[in-house]
């Protein structure tokens, strides 16, 4: 078995907490940080049990920025 440091941000959405991982496209949620956080890590495991090649993104010291875009709405 191989251990991975992976990158994961949570957040609230309406009732919910969002956990996402940065490194690869996968994400959970769940009533508490804690549960969307065991969630998102259950989930992993599921993404990287089907998995024949380990592809990652490398990501290194992760901060959080804002961004404003304009659009046509």
């Amino acid at each position: 078995m191989k251990k991975l440091d992976l990158h994961s941000v949570v957040y609230k959405e309406g009732k919910y907490f969002v956990a996402q991982c940065l490194d690869v496209d996968v994400s959970s949620f769940g009533e508490s940080e804690a549960e969307a956080l065991a969630n998102l890590q259950e989930a992993l495991e599921l993404y990287f049990a089907d998995q024949t090649e380990l592809e990652l993104t490398s990501i290194k010291n992760p901060k959080l920025q804002n961004i404003t875009v304009t659009i046509d709405a």
